[in-house]
């Protein structure tokens, strides 16, 4: 149902009542993505217009007596990390049993939870506090964890993508020392930070082959505990991951929502200037000229500012490579094709040797920008490097971008290497 349609039958249920009621389109996007609350005359027309009994209407617990509103979201709280893993490995259980079809996660479910986030009202939980208060269990385990997952997560990224399993398994050692809650504050901050850097870990890799329910919940998880840490900058980075998410399965605008909550409680400049990046991303795939050339400006005017704290560890690799490229796909979505070009070209060049996977994609990006420009050959070259390359480290996400551009390169099926790659494609 579009927000047209349910305005519609939102005005026909008032008018059976005799009534008249304003909502339109505008009014329904203010109340599933904007945070405003309708009130008790129009939740009960909404419960109309949906088909459902006029009992589930209670107008104090808006939206959650909605069907499937927070299907699968705990609510922040807390002690709110470990069910919100726990979920997380149950999603993974059941999709290897494939006992179920794991559901998604809705946008009113994660908008929802990142609105709450986003509430200073809502960060009542105290941060956790780095004091020398001993635990109940030697902190030496904790340790043996903090070198395993840096040793695991420091790996370059075709090793990462074979060791996923270590990771699962450090995950849940975690979880479970979380839900043991017999340390000290120190000990359990410790476990949070490894918590929040395992969960986004295996969340990306769950991306990377497109099971996309289990990422989000991985990546919830993730900032369940960075919300109890206190680690603001580390939340907007998980919330940058799941608009990233969105934005990755064609729905800019509930990734432009997201990370405009993001931002609105990100510290560090080199965090506001990623999440800026992937904003214009979404505004540009919206079509929003302004909305986009504001946000490339601030992306590159935060990059580089001078800051107090270290770049936190999930954006500690953003460079002006990437605000060159990114930037570059956001022209070409505008349509700003050859300026577009060089930028891709010129970050492409900047990026440093380790980053294999994003240089994978910056080249489907290339071959895109190649193409728009009506240069084939060059499009089919860089298309096909990008495609043996997401072959051999094992990236089914970046085998599925060249995938997708195999229909723009059909008109062009007689030029030089195209023939070959619709063929390996196909």
């Amino acid at each position: 149902m579009t927000g047209v349609d349910l305005a519609r039958g939102i005005r026909a249920a008032a008018e059976r009542r005799g009534l008249r009621s304003g909502a339109d389109k505008q009014r329904v996007r203010k109340w599933e993505v904007e945070g405003v609350k309708p009130d008790p005359a129009s939740q009960a027309y909404i419960a109309e217009a949906l088909g459902l009994p006029a009992d589930v209407v209670d107008p104090r617990t808006w939206p959650h007596w909605l069907p499937g509103a927070t299907a699968g979201v705990v609510e922040l709280g807390p002690a709110s990390t470990v069910p919100a893993l726990r979920e997380a490995f149950q999603a993974t259980m059941d999709h290897t049993r494939r006992r179920i079809v794991v559901s998604a996660v809705s946008s009113t479910a994660l908008l929802a939870l990142a609105g709450a986030w986003a509430k200073p009202s809502h960060t009542a939980t105290a941060p956790l506090e780095l004091s020398d208060a001993p635990g109940l269990v030697d902190g030496d385990e904790i340790s043996r964890l903090e070198e395993a997952t840096a040793l695991f997560t420091n790996r370059a990224t075709e090793s990462r993508m074979r060791t996923i399993s270590v990771l699962e398994a450090l995950l849940q050692s975690v979880t479970d020392l979380l839900d043991e809650r017999n340390h000290g504050a120190r000990d359990m901050a410790r476990l949070h930070v490894l918590a929040a850097k395992l969960a986004s870990e295996v969340g990306w890799h769950r991306f990377d082959l497109s099971r996309h329910a289990e990422a989000a919940r991985f990546w919830i998880g993730g900032l369940h505990s960075t919300h109890e840490l206190g680690d603001v900058d580390t939340g907007a980075g998980l919330l940058s991951d799941l608009a990233y998410q969105a934005a990755w399965r064609n729905r800019p605008a509930t990734a432009a929502d997201l990370l405009r909550r993001a931002l609105s409680r990100a510290r560090h400049p080199a965090a506001q200037s990623l999440l800026h990046l992937r904003l214009a991303r979404a505004l540009a795939a919206l079509g929003d000229r302004k909305g986009t050339l504001r946000a490339l400006t601030a992306a590159e005017n935060l990059l580089g500012t001078p800051a107090a704290d270290p770049v936190p560890s999930w954006c500690s690799w953003h460079s002006t490579a990437d605000v060159a490229v990114d930037s570059g796909q956001a022209l070409l979505d505008l349509g700003d094709t050859r300026r577009a070009h060089q930028l891709i070209r010129e970050g492409q060049a900047e990026l440093p040797a380790a980053r294999i996977k994003t240089y994978g994609v910056f080249q489907t990006y290339q071959a895109r920008s190649y193409l728009e420009l009506g240069e084939p050959e060059q499009a089919a070259a860089a298309a096909t490097e990008a495609l043996d390359l997401a072959l051999r480290i094992g990236a089914p996400r970046c085998v599925k971008l060249v995938r997708d551009l195999a229909p723009a390169f059909e008109s062009f099926a007689t030029a030089q290497g195209v023939p070959e790659l619709l063929a390996r494609t196909a």
